[in-house]
């Protein structure tokens, strides 16, 4: 596993929304979800807005791996639990980026109950 290159970094981590499809026990892509992401210092993170159950996260969480797409990006990656320090940096850079559509869609991905449903992008190289 690498880091992120700037522009990718910078590009993914500016991008309104993102795509991620993880990928299938055979190897081949599931269909891409369109979801939040945010960026904290040099590292990408996605949150499930409901909860651990949702398919797309039950599905990435299984695969481990999976591709991200935005900002005219396209990378695969590998899903790791962030370390537990990072929450409150990752609960602010979802306010900042977001809290224009409100508390009730914001509300979704911040907080002590995400914890367990974030997910740390790390580019496979």
């Amino acid at each position: 596993m690498g880091s992120w290159a700037p522009e990718a970094l910078d590009r993914i981590g500016g991008a309104e929304e993102l795509e991620l499809a993880s990928y299938r026990p055979d190897g081949t892509l599931r269909p891409y979800v369109t979801i939040w992401g945010v960026r904290v210092g040099d590292d990408l993170y996605v949150r499930s807005a409901h909860g651990p159950q949702n398919g797309w996260f039950r599905r990435a969480r299984a695969a481990g791996t999976a591709r991200v797409r935005a900002g005219g990006v396209e990378q695969d990656v590998v899903l790791e639990a962030p370390s537990p320090d990072v929450h409150a940096d990752v609960d602010a850079a979802y306010h900042a980026k977001y809290d224009r559509f409100g508390p009730a869609y914001v509300g979704a991905v911040v907080g002590p109950e995400v914890v367990d449903v974030t997910l740390r992008l790390v580019p496979r190289d």
